[in-house]
């Protein structure tokens, strides 16, 4: 029974290991085959490297380029390299000149698009420039789409102007819309109109700043004179043409004149100019000239033109005169200058004095230099004088 249990349990365990075995086995292929399968794919897809052949026997020898010699001129490029080269950089340099440029929006043509929109009507102020001028019209640009056209009636109130003469290409100012559409696509204006309204504050500165004005005299009156200053009518008064008040006007009908403005009233429409503050500047600067040229102790004739109770102003030409002061007329006392002077005589007079654009003469003193004159001439007579006698020089050595 022993026996028999030796064996069975030897059996068992065979039995056992057997299993064991086969178990171990079963699991070695297993873990094969999953290895096969598993392969990088870096390897898998990776093309068999080609071998080169080694240079052993029966191999083809490399050929090998001679080095370039030194100082040997290197081969030229081909000319189609060349060719591609320029090509390259030219349109790389008109690339970069495109990216350069501005790029141009609407937003750049707001203001003509705004321009083309707006609506015109009559009333309107418009700033215009002058594009040409003809008999007919005055042709302007008015910075919108329809062009402008002012009559020549309508550019000024002054009879004297003229659309040849005073009208430039170029000019600007301001008129007034009398018709947005005259049929033919042009928009009528009138500059005579804008003036009425917009001058006076122009003058009302040329007032202020004393700008001088030049023009022609349009027309003229018993009392004075008319002249346009910037389309409204100025007048200047008869004591205000010359530096002495003018009786007669008619000469200075479209005669050129220059003025300066004495009086603007816009609520009356009143505009009052003056010659004579520029004329009394202008003479007073002359005389200043002319008194340069003076010296005291010159004696000259001159005219009475005007006498006072303490004396008489001379006229000793040029635009001057001088004066005479009631104690320089005569030796004697006297008690008027009209006891010896009457106007328009004529006097010798001497300078005794100038200071501070001042002239004053003396009669007296002109008697007394003409008498000095008058013995240097006899005395010199004398010594020029020779008596024909044979016993002169026989006495003109002895003192008696």
């Amino acid at each position: 029974m022993n026996e028999e249990k030796i064996t069975e349990e030897m059996t068992a365990e065979e039995q056992i290991n057997e299993t064991e075995a086969v178990i171990s086995q079963d699991s070695e292929n297993t873990a094969e085959g999953q290895e096969a399968q598993v392969v990088p794919e870096t390897e898998a897809d990776a093309p068999e490297a080609e071998v080169e052949p080694s240079a052993g026997a029966g191999a083809p020898e490399a050929e090998v380029e001679p080095a370039a010699e030194a100082g040997a001129p290197q081969p030229a490029a081909e000319p189609a390299a060349e060719e591609e080269s320029v090509r390259g950089e030219t349109e790389l340099k008109e690339q970069t000149e495109q990216r350069s440029e501005p790029v141009e929006s609407m937003d750049d043509y707001t203001e003509e698009i705004d321009a083309s929109l707006r609506r015109i009507y009559p009333g309107d102020v418009m700033e215009c420039t002058v594009v040409a001028v003809d008999e007919t019209a005055v042709s302007v640009d008015l910075d919108y789409y329809a062009p402008g056209k002012i009559i020549p009636e309508e550019m000024s109130a002054d009879p004297l102007f003229s659309v040849f003469t005073d009208v430039k290409i170029g000019d600007q100012f301001r008129a007034v819309v009398q018709q947005a559409d005259d049929g033919a696509g042009n928009i009528v204006l009138s500059k005579k109109e804008a003036d009425k309204e917009f001058s006076w504050e122009k003058l009302e500165q040329m007032k202020e700043e004393k700008t001088v004005i030049e023009g022609t005299v349009s027309g003229i009156t018993n009392s004075g004179a008319i002249l346009y200053v910037e389309g409204i009518r100025g007048f200047i008064p008869a004591s205000k043409l010359d530096l002495k008040y003018v009786e007669d006007t008619n000469p200075y009908l479209g005669k050129p004149i220059r003025v300066i403005i004495a009086e603007v009233d816009r609520s009356k429409g009143k505009l009052i100019l003056s010659a004579k503050e520029l004329l009394v500047e202008a003479a007073a600067e002359k005389k200043l000239e002319d008194m340069k040229r003076l010296s005291v102790g010159s004696v000259m004739e001159g005219t009475v033109e005007k006498i006072m109770d303490y004396g008489a102003f001379v006229d000793i030409g040029n635009g001057l005169s001088g004066l005479l002061h009631v104690s320089e007329i005569s030796e004697k006392r006297i008690a008027h200058p009209k006891a010896v002077l009457k106007n328009g005589q004529k006097v010798q007079v001497t300078i005794i004095r100038i200071e501070n654009g001042k002239i004053s003469l003396s009669m007296k003193a002109a008697k007394v230099a003409e008498e000095e004159e008058l013995n240097e001439e006899a005395t010199e007579y004398k010594s020029e004088y020779v008596p024909n006698n044979p016993f002169a020089d026989l006495f003109k050595d002895l003192k008696f």
